[in-house]
């Protein structure tokens, strides 16, 4: 594991603590206080994992799994089901290999959520760390409604060192979209980087927006490669689940962010998304440096949640 992975790592075991009091330690006095496996233990298990924002959905699929390899493995042990019960996990959270194809071809990524969710923080941190990859990076700030957008993006796009393209507040973001896409073309720019708004209490405007903006891209930019990308935050839970399935209904989202990770107890979210939506969870953030935004590993968030040792370590 590389050195600033392992940083990230250790963080994430940080971040995650209050998610782990709440999920993991009830399951570690569901395996040490049941003597046997029976209903009771599986029952409890089920609504230690609802309580910790897993969602009923997965939570039945994570414990039907369970049920059949204790039956296959023939365990008798309740403190044995631990490995089992991790595995079970993440499997309901594998999609895959998580694709980041648009960092090797010429892109465009769309990034939407609702305000204070940490979209535009995203974007920068996101735009930093492609720029740092050696990638030249255009960001388009079509968030043109929300008093101060186009200020905080301004200054993500400083600190990155990255080109901005933006117009006044209040102005149509499909004409900065236009705009961001003809200047990306003519700077060559690897990746454009788009801010837009994220209204889902108006969903229609919403909708209609989106849509503008997805015609401008595909005509004047048709051999872009596409990424959609929504910024959820970490910190409400079961409520991430609902903005993730509205806005599944006004875009074709490739990727979820989820931000806030570091001192939520709502951290089992995660997997809840990357099994019950089939979305994956491409970046998680843990902090407001430009490098607590990384790549997610599935495996890595399982394993930062139980206190798993990592390889290498």
């Amino acid at each position: 594991m590389s050195e600033g992975k392992k940083r990230f790592f250790g963080r994430l075991v940080e971040g995650l603590t209050k998610t782990r009091n709440n999920i993991v330690s009830g399951i570690d006095s569901i395996f040490s206080g049941f003597s046997a496996i029976d209903d009771d233990f599986y029952e409890e298990i089920e609504e230690t994992l609802i309580m910790g924002d897993i969602g009923i959905q997965t939570t039945m699929a994570i414990v039907e799994d369970l049920r059949q390899k204790v039956k296959e493995q023939h365990i008798k042990d309740p403190a044995q089901c631990k490995s089992v019960l991790i595995e079970s996990i993440k499997n309901q959270m594998n999609l895959g290999e998580n694709a980041y194809e648009y960092e090797h071809r010429k892109s465009v990524v769309l990034v939407i959520g609702v305000n204070g969710v940490g979209k535009t923080t995203s974007v920068g941190k996101l735009a930093g760390q492609l720029k740092d990859q050696g990638k030249k990076v255009v960001l388009a700030a079509a968030d043109t409604f929300r008093a101060a957008a186009i200020e905080q993006l301004t200054e993500w796009a400083n600190r990155a060192g990255v080109e901005i393209i933006a117009q006044q507040e209040g102005s149509d973001p499909a004409a900065v979209i236009y705009d961001a896409v003809a200047a990306a073309k003519s700077r060559h720019a690897d990746v454009l980087i788009c801010d837009t708004a994220g209204r889902l209490h108006n969903k229609k405007n919403l909708m209609e927006e989106l849509k503008k903006i997805n015609r401008i891209i595909d005509k004047e930019y048709p051999e872009a490669y596409r990424e959609t990308l929504v910024v959820l935050d970490g910190t409400t839970g079961q409520n991430a689940m609902v903005q993730a399935r509205q806005f599944m209904e006004v875009a074709d989202i490739t990727g979820i962010i989820l931000t806030k990770l570091d001192g939520t107890a709502k951290g089992g979210i995660a997997v809840a998304i990357q099994s019950e939506l089939g979305i994956p969870v491409k970046y998680v953030g843990i902090g407001e440096k430009i490098d607590d935004l990384q790549k997610f590993d599935a495996n890595d968030f399982v394993n930062a949640l139980f206190q798993v040792k990592q390889e290498n370590e």
